[in-house]
């Protein structure tokens, strides 16, 4: 599984996601403050950890057949969906000061960035 983790695909969408983070973190940080500096870091480390759960649940798919290695990622795309729905959640609901256009866009960026993955290549 750790193997998987730390291919290039992964590796090349991390660094992606984590250099948009902290784009938006300066961003919302100069335009909104601390609160805005730590909205958009909230909002891309939500991104962050829901893929690296979509990482480490689909890797338990290789060297199984094609059906359950189907049924493996179905799970691994459900439990980051899951996860980003209960992390923008927590954020929404404990951290009254949030900068609600700094997470969500971080956020999304973050997200989108993810589904890039299938674009690099392995070697």
């Amino acid at each position: 599984m750790l193997l998987r983790l730390r291919g290039r695909p992964f590796q090349t969408v991390l660094r992606w996601q984590l250099a948009a983070t902290a784009a938006f973190t300066l961003i919302f940080g100069f335009s909104a403050g601390l609160h805005g500096a730590l909205s958009g870091a909230l909002g891309g480390l939500t991104g962050v950890a829901a893929g690296a759960a979509f990482a480490a649940l689909g890797s338990l798919a290789e060297g199984k057949s094609a059906g359950m290695a189907l049924a493996a990622m179905l799970r691994a795309e459900a439990v980051k969906i899951a996860l980003m729905v209960l992390l923008l959640g927590l954020v929404l609901t404990t951290y009254t000061r949030v900068v609600v256009l700094g997470l969500i866009a971080s956020f999304l960026v973050s997200a989108l960035i993810f589904s890039m993955a299938a674009f690099v290549r392995d070697n």
